[in-house]
């Protein structure tokens, strides 16, 4: 079969967008400024087309396309590392954006990129040929980052993480191990950060790096540890 699916994906002008994805080493091969403005970009077997609307809001966007890759953990890499050649930060919040590579609870292993027109770029890697999505664990804390999780990446409303982190935070009669601890206060720092929230952002990092791990543990939570340099950075 020689079927192959490209996005057509919109922006409210072409340029910034072309230049996001130039930074992260896709090749512009077509442009198109007139009548319609119109563009496709390529990196290896990633494809992606763009059209232009005057009147396209990018910060109210619903657009998005799924990447599936052998390679989650080496394009994370790669992306972060252009963006800050370029702009001497990661950016983490407002557009364009790179979200935290993590492990989902339903097989895949994976990050999201939203590009200055607003699309939401899911980028993943299957871990799992069970695609469904695993139970909320019973326990307290698990239960919480769980479903914390889900709603700060998968449905992107970082205020329903944080009210669901925050009220997990506050209880009295249940305390969570370290390596709960320091994932929840990593993901609310981050939730914060989105929200533009920098004085609960930086609380929250200060009282996860004040956390003391084994090296066991800290091998257990490397991609948040990566993300609490990164918000920190």
């Amino acid at each position: 079969m020689g079927e192959k699916t490209i996005p057509i994906l919109p922006c409210r002008t072409i340029e910034p967008v072309l230049d996001f994805y130039a930074t992260l080493g896709f090749e512009v091969t077509f442009h198109q400024r007139s009548p319609n403005p119109y563009a496709a970009v390529q990196r290896g077997g990633i494809q992606l087309q763009f059209f232009g609307m005057k009147q396209y809001e990018p910060s109210e966007s619903f657009s998005t396309c799924y990447v599936q890759t052998d390679d989650v953990d080496g394009l994370h890499k790669a992306f972060r590392a252009r963006l800050k050649a370029a702009h001497g930060r990661i950016p983490t919040r407002g557009l364009p954006r790179i979200g935290a590579l993590k492990d989902t609870s339903y097989g895949v292993r994976q990050f999201l990129m939203t590009d200055p027109g607003g699309n939401c770029i899911r980028i993943g890697q299957q871990t799992s040929d069970d695609q469904r999505h695993r139970p909320a664990p019973k326990e307290t804390f698990s239960r919480a980052l769980h479903h914390a999780s889900l709603l700060a990446d998968s449905k992107e409303d970082p205020a329903g993480a944080a009210k669901i982190i925050d009220r997990t935070l506050r209880l009295d009669d249940e305390r969570p191990m370290p390596v709960q601890l320091l994932r929840l206060l990593v993901l609310r720092a981050d939730v914060a950060a989105r929200l533009g929230d920098e004085e609960t952002a930086t609380s929250m990092l200060a009282m996860a790096t004040a956390i003391h791990l084994t090296a066991e543990e800290r091998e257990s939570v490397h991609d948040d540890l990566e993300r609490l340099e990164e918000l920190r950075g």
